[in-house]
Order: structure tokens, then sequence, then C-alpha cells
């Protein structure tokens, strides 16, 4: 196994996966895909990987056929230590002087940003799978190429290899990039120590490593009262690069045709819309004329679908990088004043807003991702199948239920569904009785539906802590799980049996 060079910052499953695949001993060409959405480091990787092993990398860009194919020419010039590019006659051509680079044993062949070539030849995936098909093993031939294409237009990388497309069934890497869990970006930005504060950054940077020294430089708020000033100063000010990333992030998908549309739909999702009728209103269109945006959104990851854990036929959508949220609710109604130097003003006046529409909503997307990561020592025995916001209706009161973190087991064919957590997440509010008394009302009715709630816990996630009642039921039943910040990063339990 190569080791991970000591400057990647965890990455540790991802750089395992890498290597294994790149130094594999078959003899014959291996072909992997790599993904993300932008700035989650998938360069990085892959240039390191290069470097480590003696690889090739190259970076396509977008341009002409013939000029494509002139710079990889040049790459391919610059890596074997030619003066002179390499003047391929056609992307066949270059590819048989591409696969030769492996002669001497297993090497990484990287082409990044793979959609642009796509986009100046759409023949490319075939020309790609015939050349691996010559030289696999029921060809005759053999290679040591361990080809790996990457590409952050998930529109374009997700159908690479599904359907009838030609490369499909030939990877034998699929490798996404995500962003970092909630816990490593903490550690990342080094405010693990201060949970209050890592919240509040992540509600706006989310686990994008690049936004930390390409964007912002490393300036990041020394404490949650130094939060506003660092806002202000980083994400709202005109001057600096992450002022525009929420727009930039979706003029870049190459799928989006009507940039206002799209923006006006995840706008809607920002307002707290969250259902398909609710976005559809929000922006005074028909439900039925909303669907292709939507789904244009879901596949360039920007959008996620989610079932309602107790009502199946019931989908909300959550925006998928917190600072396109950021922007949507924050930057995007203030975009003049912004435009016009007068950030600190908008802050002030946006910042309830901030609290409300961002910071809730966030605060309990980290708390399911807790649920998912790290909720097995609490109620994990027999496994965890989903974990999703859901719905209760209450017939008696004439009135539903949000449960905001609801973890249910496995789904086994004849046997009642376990609810293994219900739980409600409060950022700014401090939790009591009340509070707990709705997840078991919760919990009956679900067990009223045939639901298994024999073991059952009820957790109770707070940004502002426990009235006193509340600790007391928890110290007294263990069916009680009270979760704090710095329980929910890690830094300490609340006793709750």
């Amino acid at each position: 196994m190569v080791a991970k060079p000591g400057h990647i910052f965890d990455r540790t499953w991802e750089w395992e996966a890498l290597t294994s695949f790149a130094t594999g001993t078959q003899a014959e060409v291996a072909f992997g895909v790599v993904s993300g959405r932008r700035r989650q480091g998938k360069t990085f990787l892959l240039k390191n990987l290069a470097e480590a092993l003696g690889g090739f990398y190259f970076e396509a860009t977008e341009g002409t056929e013939i000029e494509l194919l002139r710079l990889f020419g040049m790459a391919l010039a610059r890596h074997t230590g030619s003066p002179v590019g390499y003047p391929f006659a056609d992307w066949r051509d270059a590819l048989t002087f591409f696969f030769s680079l492996a002669e001497d044993g297993p090497t990484p062949l990287i082409i990044d940003e793979f959609p642009y070539l796509m986009k100046a030849n759409p023949a490319l995936p075939s020309i790609l799978k015939q050349e691996i098909d010559l030289r696999g093993r029921t060809h005759g031939g053999a290679s040591n190429a361990r080809v790996l294409i990457c590409g952050s237009a998930l529109s374009v990388m997700g159908k690479i290899l599904s359907g009838q497309a030609p490369l499909r069934g030939r990877a034998r890497l699929e490798l996404v990039i995500q962003s970092l869990s909630y816990r490593d970006a903490a550690e990342f930005w080094g405010v693990q120590d201060d949970p209050r504060l890592a919240a509040m950054l992540h509600a706006v940077v989310g686990g994008t490593p690049a936004y930390r020294d390409e964007f912002v430089l490393g300036d990041r708020p020394e404490s949650v009262e130094d939060f506003d000033r660092w806002v202000v100063h980083t994400v709202l000010d005109r001057r600096t690069s992450l002022f525009r990333e929420g727009r930039y992030l979706l003029a870049e998908e190459p799928d989006i045709r009507d940039p206002a549309l799209y923006h006006s739909v995840l706008s809607a999702v920002a307002a707290g819309n969250n259902t398909w009728g609710g976005i559809a209103g929000h922006i005074g269109y028909k439900s039925s004329d909303i669907a292709h945006p939507l789904n244009v959104l879901e596949d360039c990851g920007l959008l996620v679908r989610e079932k309602d854990a107790f009502r199946p036929g019931r989908t909300r959508y959550r925006i998928a990088e917190p600072l396109i949220t950021f922007y949507q609710a924050i930057m995007r109604p203030e975009w003049s004043d912004l435009g016009l130097g007068l950030a600190e003003e908008v802050w002030r006046r946006s910042r309830q807003r901030f609290l409300s529409k961002v910071m809730g909503p966030h605060f309990e997307t980290l708390c399911r991702e807790y649920a998912l990561r790290h909720g097995r020592e609490h109620f994990g025995e027999g496994g965890i199948g989903e974990v999703a916001a859901g719905t209760v209706a209450d017939p008696v009161a004439r009135t539903q239920i949000d449960v905001d973190v609801a973890v249910l087991g496995p789904a086994y064919p004849g046997e009642p569904r376990a609810v293994r957590s219900l739980g409600e997440a409060k950022w700014d509010k401090l939790m009591g009785m009340r509070h707990l008394e709705r997840l078991r009302r919760a919990r009956d009715l679900l067990s009223a539906k045939g639901y298994d709630t024999s073991g059952t816990v009820l957790a109770c996630y707070s940004g502002a802590g426990f009235d006193d009642d509340l600790r007391a039921e928890a110290a007294r039943d263990p069916a009680v799980l009270l979760v704090d910040l710095p329980a929910l990063y890690g830094r300490a339990w609340i006793p709750f049996a």
C-alpha cells in the first residue's frame, strides 16, 4: 500500500481505494471513474496519486477537439520528456500512445474534467471503450494501464456507466468524492474545540475543503463572537472569491439552460418550501412544470431528494451545498446592497433570518448525520436501515407531528419495521418535557400503525440545552437520549441512563 502524503487531510479511505486500483497486478487494462461535486478535492487527490506513482495526469479544459488534442499531446510530451508535443491525428491515435505509457508496470493514467472532452467529441467514450477492450484479456491483449477519468459535472459523469453507455460494465472502480463529514470539517477548519462555532461555520461553508485555503486564504472565525466579523469580511465582501461562489456553482453546470428558473427553485427550497407543491407554489409554476428543473438539479448534485420516513409517497428536497442555501436565503435578496459594499448593514438585518432559515434547518441535517454516523452505540443494535425526517399523523388532535430525526431499522419482508429512534432538533430553544411528550405521542401513534417501537429511543437534540425537568427524566428513563452540541461533535457525552 502506498502511504498517503502527510499534506492530504483525511481522505484515508479514498486514498486506499485509488492506490489499490492503481497498483493492481492483473495483466490487463483497468478502468475507473472518479466523480464528485466541485471543490471537494478530486484534482488534489489525483495529482498526488500521479506524483506518488509516476503516473500521467491531464486536466482538460473547454475547447475545440483540435485544440484539446494538441493540449493532450503537449501534456504527454512533458511527461515523456519530449521537447515538442505529439501531433496526434485523432483521439484513437492519441489513446494508443496514452496506453503505451504503462508498458513497464502498473501506471495510473488520469484524465481529469473528462466531460469537456466529451463535449468536444461525443464519440470519445466509445473510442475509449474500444481501446480498453483491445487490451483486455478476452482479446488476447495485455496492458498495465490503470486508466482513471474524472469529472465534476455529475449529470454527465452519472451517465458514463449507466444504461446502454459504451463504458458500462468496464469500470473496476467507481469512486465518488464526498464533502468532509461535519466532524472532519470542524477539525479541518481548526474549530473542533468550539462545537457551536463549528456548527455555525458548517452552515455556511459545509464540508467543502477548497473554501478554507483557496477562497478565504485560511481566514476563519476565532470564536462565536468573531463569527459576525468573519461572515461580513469573507462571505459577504464583494472583493472575495467566496462572494460569487453561490452563483458560480449553478452557472458551471452544463445541463442548466435557464439559470433564472433554477435559482428560483433553489430559493424556494432555501425559504423552507421543500415539497414539490411548495416549490411550485413559491415560484408561481404548476407542479407539472417543475419536474425537469428538479430532476436536473438532482442530477447535478445540488438538490437531494429525501423520502418521508413514515409517508413513502411524500418526498422533501434539500440543498446539498450549504453555501448555496446561504446564498439563496441571505445574499440573493440583498444582492444590490451587497454589490454596493454594504455587507455589514446587510448582515445586521439578515442575521435573524440566518438563524431561522439557515441555521435551524441545517442543525436538523447535522443531527440526522450524527444519527447515521455515530448513533449506533445508542440505538443501532440490530442495524440501521435509514435516517430521515418524517411526519406522523395524529387523527385525534387533527394535526401532524414532525419528527426531525427518525431512525428506522432495516426493512425485512413480513416483519414490522423497527423504529430505532425518534428525535426532535432545536437549534436555539431550550428543550423541555413538552418536546419529549410530543415524541412519546408519535411513538404511540406509530405503534398503533404496526411499527415495532419496543426499543425506540426518544432523542432530543439541542443547540441551546435542556431544562432541569428533561434532564431529570433522561437520568431516570434509559429510553430518553439528550444530545447537545458537545455530544454532537464527540467532545463529551451527556449521561442518559
